[in-house]
C-alpha cells in the first residue's frame, strides 16, 4: 500500500477552518487507499509570538529553554489536527517528535537529525490511522527537547518520508509551487512544473524562500520526490525530483534568486603559498560561521586576495576571525562591505549552452549595474552587486532569460503528458521495514554531510585578463566575444577591485584555448595571460552549504601535500579549485584520502 507524507505549514493551520480543510486533504488521500502521515507546523505566527514572549522575560534566553518553549507551538497543532480528523469520522493519532523517536544532536535551536525510530508510526499506520507528527522538533540522547531551526518542519517531513519509504512528500503552503523567482519582487515570475534537487538546492540556498536547503539535502540524499503545492486549491504544484526527471529540452536557465542580506569580507595581500587558505577558512570553520561565496583569483607578484561572503548578521563575528587569520598568514589587511547582495541564475542547461554568462552580464551592464564579484558552478552563476541595485538586478536578469515564458512555450520542450508518464515511475515504494530503516542507522546520523565524490578535470586551460576596469559592461564585453567564438566557459572568477581595476579569470576546454584567448584579446583591455593546462579539482556532496568546514578540509588536504591553489570558486553542491596540471593526480589522491573515499 502506498504511503504519502503531507506537511502543512503555519498559514495552512492558522485557524479552525484551515485546520479542517487540511484534515479533509489527509482524509481524501486516506480514502484513496493510501497510508497517510501528516506533519504540521505551529499555527500562524505562534513561533514568532513565543520568541517575543521569551525576550520579554529574558534578554538572552537559554537555548535549551527556548527549545522547550518553541516546541509547544507544534504540539498544539498536532492535537488540533488529530481532533479535526476524528471529527470527520476517520481514526488518527498525534505524536510529538520525542514520542516517535526523532533523535537529534544537542545543538539547541538548530539541531540536526541523527536517527528516527519507525516502530510507533508503522504500528499506527498498520492500524489504519492517519498519523500526525509535530514538525520542527526532536530529542537528544539525554531526552532534552530540541528544535531544528529555520525550515525545520519541512526537514521533519522529508526525513519521515525517507525513513518510511514514502512515494512522495507533499509540502502544502500559501504559494502554489516553486517559481522562477520571487513573485513579490518580479510580478512576471512563473511557476516551475519540475525542478531538480541540485537546482532547488542552489535556489533555496540563494534566497528562494519556498523550501529550506536542509530539507532539499535530505530529499536528494534519500531520493524523496517533493511536491510543493497550495493549501487553498487543488492545482498541480511543482515537483522537486532527480535530475533525469527534471531535465527539459531547450531550457538553459530554470530560475533566478536574490540573497539580499549578504556581507563581503576581503583579505588583502595574501601570500601565494600552500596552506594559507587552509589557515583562513579553518579559523572561520572553528567559529561555526557558514561561508557562502568564496573567490580567489590568480596571484600577482606573489600575492593574491581572498574574498568570501557571509550572512550580514554574522559579519561582526567573522571580521574578528578574519583579522586574526590575516595576521597569522602575513596578509596585509582586511576590508569588508556590509551593503552587498548576491544575484544568481540556476539551470541544468548551462552545462551545454554557450553564452549564458554573457547574457547575464549584458543585462546588468545595460542598466549600469556594476559586478563586484563573480563565481560559478556547472549549473549556477552568481554575482555580487551593491545592495541598492539588488531588486533591479534580479528583475533585469529574469527578463533577459525570458523566464516569464511558460516552459511549454519554448522550442523543443516536451509535452506535459510526457512528464506525467515519467512521474508515474519516479520512485518505487519501499517496504516500511525494508532498506529505508537500515539507511537511518548509518554511523554519524541521517543529516550528516555526505561527500559523494571528488573529481579531477585535466582537460581545461585558464585565461586571465589583468587590470579590467571596475565599471559596468567590461565583463559583458569579454564574454560577448567568448560567446561569439562559440566557446563553452566553465569556471569564472572575478574578485573585488583594487584601485579601480580587477583581474578576471575563466577556464575553457584546452582544445579551445587558442580561440578563446584570441577572442579575449580582441576586447583590448590590456594583458592577457594563458595557462594551457590546469588541473580542476572538485569536491561534491550533500550538505556542503549547511555544514561548516568543508572548504577548510579540502584546502588543508592540498596544503598537507604542498599543493598550491590558483583559483577558487564555490556553489551549494561543490567546491572547485584550480592547481598546476603536473600535480593534478596527486591532488586527487590527497582529497580522496581526506574525505574517506576509495583511493584508486
Amino acid at each position: 500500500m502506498a504511503l504519502l507524507v503531507q506537511k502543512f505549514g503555519g498559514t495552512s493551520v492558522a485557524d479552525s477552518n484551515k485546520i479542517l480543510a487540511a484534515a479533509r486533504r489527509a482524509i481524501a488521500a486516506h480514502q484513496r487507499g493510501e497510508r497517510v502521515l501528516v506533519v504540521v507546523s505551529a499555527r500562524g505566527h505562534t513561533t514568532d509570538e513565543l520568541i517575543v514572549l521569551a525576550k520579554e522575560i529574558h534578554e538572552r534566553p537559554p537555548a535549551r529553554e527556548m527549545d522547550m518553549l518553541l516546541s509547544t507551538g507544534e504540539q498544539v497543532s498536532v492535537a488540533l489536527m488529530a481532533m479535526a480528523i476524528h471529527s470527520l469520522g476517520v481514526p488518527s493519532i498525534s505524536f510529538t517528535g520525542a514520542q516517535i523517536g526523532i533523535v537529534t544532536d544537542s545543538f539547541h535551536t538548530k539541531a540536526r537529525i541523527r536517527n528516527i525510530s519507525t516502530d510507533r508510526m508503522v504500528q499506527a499506520l498498520d492500524d489504519g490511522k492517519i498519523v500526525i507528527v509535530a514538525g520542527f522538533q526532536g530529542v537528544d540522547e539525554n531526552y532534552n527537547i530540541t528544535t531544528l531551526g529555520r525550515g525545520g518542519s519541512d526537514t521533519t517531513a522529508v526525513a519521515l518520508a525517507a525513513v518510511l519509504g514514502a512515494d512522495a512528500c507533499e509540502i502544502y503552503t500559501d504559494v502554489d509551487g516553486v517559481y522562477t523567482t520571487d513573485p513579490r519582487v518580479v510580478a512576471e515570475a512563473r511557476k516551475i512544473d519540475r525542478i531538480s534537487f541540485d537546482e532547488m538546492l542552489e535556489l533555496a540556498s540563494l534566497g528562494a524562500g519556498v523550501m529550506h536547503s536542509r530539507s532539499i539535502e535530505f530529499a536528494k540524499k534519500y531520493g524523496v520526490p517533493i511536491h510543493v503545492r497550495s493549501s487553498f486549491k487543488d492545482d498541480e504544484g511543482s515537483w522537486i525530483v532527480a535530475e533525469g526527471d527534471a531535465r527539459r529540452l531547450g531550457v538553459r536557465v530554470t530560475g533566478a534568486a536574490l540573497a539580499k542580506d549578504e556581507a563581503r569580507i576581503t583579505i588583502l595581500g595574501v601570500p601565494d603559498r600552500p596552506g594559507v587558505v587552509r589557515t583562513i577558512f579553518g579559523a572561520i570553520s572553528t567559529a561555526n560561521v557558514v561561508v557562502d561565496m568564496i573567490v580567489q583569483n590568480i596571484a600577482t607578484d606573489g600575492f593574491t586576495e581572498v574574498s568570501f561572503t557571509v550572512a550580514k548578521d554574522d559579519l561582526e563575528q567573522t571580521l574578528g576571525v578574519a583579522q586574526w587569520a590575516a595576521k597569522a598568514v602575513g596578509a596585509s589587511g582586511v576590508t569588508h562591505d556590509a551593503n552587498v547582495a548576491k544575484v544568481s541564475i540556476v539551470g541544468l542547461g548551462m552545462r551545454t549552452h554557450t553564452g549564458v554568462a554573457r547574457e547575464m552580464f549584458d543585462a546588468l551592464a545595460e542598466v549600469g549595474i556594476n559586478i563586484q564579484m563573480i563565481t560559478t558552478s556547472e549549473i549556477k552563476i552568481s554575482v555580487l552587486v551593491e545592495r541598492s541595485f539588488a531588486t533591479q538586478a534580479l528583475q533585469v536578469v529574469h527578463k533577459a532569460f525570458e523566464l516569464e515564458r511558460l516552459v511549454e512555450d519554448l522550442p523543443g520542450s516536451p509535452e506535459p503528458s510526457s512528464w506525467s508518464a515519467t512521474r508515474a515511475s519516479r520512485r518505487k515504494p519501499t517496504t516500511l521495514n525494508g532498506s529505508s530503516s537500515d539507511l537511518v542507522h548509518a554511523p554519524g546520523g541521517m543529516e550528516d554531510l555526505v561527500i559523494s565524490g571528488v573529481e579531477l578535470d585535466e582537460g581545461q586551460a585558464r585565461i586571465t585578463l589583468y587590470d579590467v576596469p571596475d565599471r559596468p559592461g567590461f565583463a559583458a564585453s569579454i564574454f560577448r566575444k567568448i560567446a561569439e567564438a562559440d566557446v563553452l566557459v566553465d569556471m569564472i572568477v572575478q574578485n573585488v577591485s583594487m584601485a579601480g581595476n580587477t583581474h578576471l579569470s575563466f577556464t575553457v576546454p584546452r582544445h579551445e584555448v587558442d580561440r578563446a584567448s584570441k577572442a579575449a584579446a580582441e576586447v583590448g583591455l590590456g594583458q592577457v595571460s594563458v595557462e594551457t593546462a590546469i588541473a580542476k579539482l572538485s569536491v561534491l556532496g550533500v550538505g556542503m552549504k549547511t555544514h561548516t568546514g568543508v572548504a577548510a578540509r579540502m584546502f588543508g588536504a592540498l596544503a598537507d601535500g604542498g599543493i598550491n591553489i590558483a583559483l577558487i570558486n564555490t556553489s551549494e553542491v561543490r567546491i572547485n579549485v584550480a592547481t598546476g596540471h603536473d600535480r593534478g593526480q596527486e591532488a586527487l589522491e590527497y582529497l580522496r584520502k581526506a574525505f574517506d573515499l576509495p583511493v584508486e
